[in-house]
This record gives C-alpha cells, structure tokens and sequence, in this order.
C-alpha cells in the first residue's frame, strides 16, 4: 500500500472510531475492504487521490467476476462512498469519484416465519411452563407466557415490549399505546388470550413478598433487577429459544422478530391490508411493509384456485 493511502485510510478509521463511535469489529471490517480497494487502484497503477468513476466502476466489475454476492459488493461500494466522503470533506480530493456509482441489485429476502400451528406449540409450551412452578420459577414463568402472548398478539419490536412503561395499563384494557421508533405513537389492539396472560402476571405483583413485588415501585412493565431496570431483549429471547426448544421447535428458527414477521404474515394471509399491517408494525413508509406482499399474492392464488368458475375443470 502507498504511504498516502495508508494515512488516508488510517485517519477515515479514527474518524469512524472517534467520532461515530465504531465497535473494533466494524473498524476491522473497514479496514479489510479499504485495503482490498487499495490494492485493486494499484493493480491499475493509480492511488486513490486520483481514482475516477471507470475505476470505481471497474472494482465493482472486479469484485463480481471474484463471486461477491451482490450484497457484499453493496457493502464494498458503501465503504468506498463513504471514505471518499470524508476525503472530500478534509480538502484531500475534489469531487468524489464515487457519485453516481451503480450498486449491485438487492433482492430482498422473504421474511423468516412460522406458521399458525407452529406458533400455537409456542403458546401450549408457554403455558405448560407455568404448570408445577412456584415463587421466583412461577413469577417467571407467567411473565415470559405474557411477554410471548402481548409479542404475538400486536407485532410489537421486542425493544417496544420490554420497554413499556406501567402507564400503557391506563386507558381502554384491550389496546395499548405503543411509543415505536422516533417517537411516534400507535395503538395496538390486545386480543383477550393476551390480555389474559398479562392479568395473571400482574396479579403476581399484589404481594410484596413475591418475585414480582418490584413491579410496585418502577415505571416499568416488566422489571428486572438489572441495569436497565426492565427485562432485556436479550433475556427474553434466550427464553423463547428455551420455550422453542419445549415446543419441539428448531430454536434457531424462533426469535421475537421472526414473532413479529408471523404477526404481519398471518394478518394478511387472513385478509388484512398492508396500510392496516404498516400502522400496526409502526413502520413509517409502506415500502418497508412490502416484504409481506408475497403473502398476499399466495392468498390472492388461493382466492382464484378456490373460488374462480373454471378452477376445478
């Protein structure tokens, strides 16, 4: 590697460490790839002072012909966008080669399910783990049966579930109003199977010599005596792979976001529209709901193989 490039590069990693805060995995990560995209510039006899857009073009060309997947190649182009960015704005190179560079079409990938029956063997383990506890085992027994139904039940983001302040219990007992990302509030229906989960947890915390008596005196949901002061998103997943594992279930495929995609996909799959699917996800624009439109078109199939007069000819 030239000297220059090899400072270039160095002081675009300590801007990332320093002021984006970047975790030692990302800064390797970056490293590797600008190192890979300096090492191409040199084949062509170049730095990358003086890079132009055939040459970004050619990497990408490059880096296809190598068998990079088109999201790899995605990630490459998005590192080198990036430190020409900053290279621009330390006076280093004028207009950045980058600009207008064509990055690799991304199918988007269906989202990981479960079917119906699959989430109802969750809920018949949930449930069954309650059976035969007491004390601290039963406390957390209950709290995980009411965590698993309220995820399920709304499609709320597991961030959303384990953060929900005490105050979402005022109001009407069958919604909740949710506060998603920034900051945008929604309310979320609670079906009566949900509703009833979370009643039997809360009637845990009445006796202040419980498990649950912290409940009593935090503004949280679902306290924990930890840092965060509520359960975290960690600890309920490592209990629903648990409860996956009980269910008979591959725990690899169970998570609270795939909870969260059979939420959408069941919905749907029974006749809800995407606008009605977007505001209960609390996605902000429609297009992120649009991974789910394969499950309209399976329903739409199912709908004229049915129904369609010349069908069963």
């Amino acid at each position: 590697m030239a000297s220059g490039d090899h400072t270039y590069i160095h002081s675009y990693l300590e801007m990332l460490a320093s002021e984006r805060g970047a975790s030692q995995n990302t800064l390797e990560a970056y490293r590797r790839d600008m190192q890979d995209f300096e090492g191409f510039l040199s084949g062509r006899g170049i730095d990358i002072r003086k890079a132009r857009r055939d040459d970004i073009a050619a990497y990408m060309e490059y880096l296809g012909r190598e068998g990079l997947s088109p999201a790899s190649r995605a990630r490459r182009l998005s590192a080198v966008r990036q430190l020409y960015k900053f290279l621009e704005a330390e006076g280093i190179v004028g207009d950045s080669p980058a600009v207008g560079a064509k990055a690799p079409k991304l199918g988007r990938p269906l989202p990981k399910t479960l079917s119906v029956a699959e989430v109802d063997r969750l809920m018949d383990a949930a449930a069954s783990g309650i059976v035969g506890k007491s004390g601290r085992e039963l406390a957390r027994a209950v709290r995980f049966q009411a965590l698993l139904e309220m995820l399920y039940a709304t499609g709320m983001r597991v961030s959303e579930l384990v953060s929900l302040p005490r105050s979402v219990l005022a109001g009407d007992p069958r919604v909740l109003t949710i506060k998603g990302k920034g900051g945008r509030e929604r309310l979320v229906p609670l079906n009566p199977s949900a509703r009833k989960a979370l009643d039997r947890y809360l009637s845990l915390g009445t006796d202040p010599a419980d498990a649950l008596a912290p409940m009593l005196v935090t503004k949280w949901l679902f306290p924990s005596r930890g840092v965060e002061g509520h359960v975290t998103r960690q600890a309920f997943a490592q209990e629903l792979k648990a409860c996956a594992d009980a269910a008979g279930l591959d725990p690899e495929r169970v998570s609270p976001h795939v909870l969260r995609h059979a939420f959408a996909s069941h919905l749907l799959d029974r006749g809800a529209d995407l606008r009605t699917v977007q505001q209960l996800l609390g996605h902000a624009d429609i297009s992120t709901t649009e991974i789910y439109t394969h499950v309209l078109e399976e329903r739409l199939k199912r709908i004229v193989f049915e129904h369609h007069p010349l069908a069963k000819r």
